[in-house]
């Protein structure tokens, strides 16, 4: 246990960076307080404004909302967010390693925390090889799936570039309710048609909701 009066940098000299807590963490990035508070004591008035007091609320706290907090400004805000980004980006890429995308809360595990909290609906295509391990993944649109999915014919170069096998959509419902649409239905009857006639198939369909998903193939809307 490392003594209170010791500051973020000697906490890590002394004990190594996992030995700090979460407002320690967030001041090394902060750097500077205010006259009234150090910097974690900042940092804690971050934290104190999520809900879960988690620092995953920097992923879904607007940069500019971040600054309402005494002792952020413009340049420290942009800073934790980006902060925020590469751990997302960091944690998504570790997840990745090995992954197979063979049963459809794999897909659900991996993309929800990046997509459950949108407020707009994200379109992703997922590129696959033979054996269901992706290839990459490509954001088709934002908006809404009737009305800015990209073209079938252009999902399909997309696919044909990366050399995919199979695919795959995934999108988030904003509402929090995965039920399908029949926008969502039509869109996947479409995609599913073409990729039999391009003999890259359509494995599933996954809709994102807020602690839960629906899998278009494991609810009989998608026969393959």
């Amino acid at each position: 246990m490392h003594s209170y009066d010791m500051k973020p940098y000697e906490i890590v000299k002394e004990y190594g960076v996992e030995a700090l807590e979460d407002d320690e963490l967030l001041a090394v990035f902060i750097r500077t307080g205010t006259k009234e508070q150090n910097a974690v004591e900042v940092a804690n008035r971050i934290l104190d404004s999520f809900p879960e007091r988690s620092l995953l609320g920097l992923c879904r706290i607007p940069w500019r909302e971040l600054m309402k907090i005494s002792g952020i400004g413009e340049v420290k805000a942009i800073r934790l967010k980006c902060l925020a980004e590469l751990a997302r980006r960091i944690s998504r890429m570790t997840a990745k390693k090995g992954l197979k995308f063979d049963r459809p809360e794999t897909i659900w595990q991996y993309y929800k925390e990046s997509m459950r909290h949108e407020e707009r609906e994200r379109v992703l295509l997922i590129m696959l090889d033979q054996k269901l391990r992706m290839i990459c993944d490509a954001v088709l649109s934002i908006g809404t799936i009737r009305e800015s999915v990209v073209s079938p014919r252009e999902l399909f170069i997309m696919a044909l570039r990366e050399k995919a096998v199979q695919i795959m959509l995934v999108h988030n419902h904003p509402s929090g309710d995965p039920t399908p649409s029949r926008a969502d239905l039509e869109i996947t009857e479409r995609v599913r048609l073409l990729g039999a006639m391009m003999e890259i198939p359509l494995v599933d369909h996954i809709i994102i909701g807020d602690k839960t998903y629906c899998s278009l193939r494991e609810n009989g809307y998608l026969v393959i």
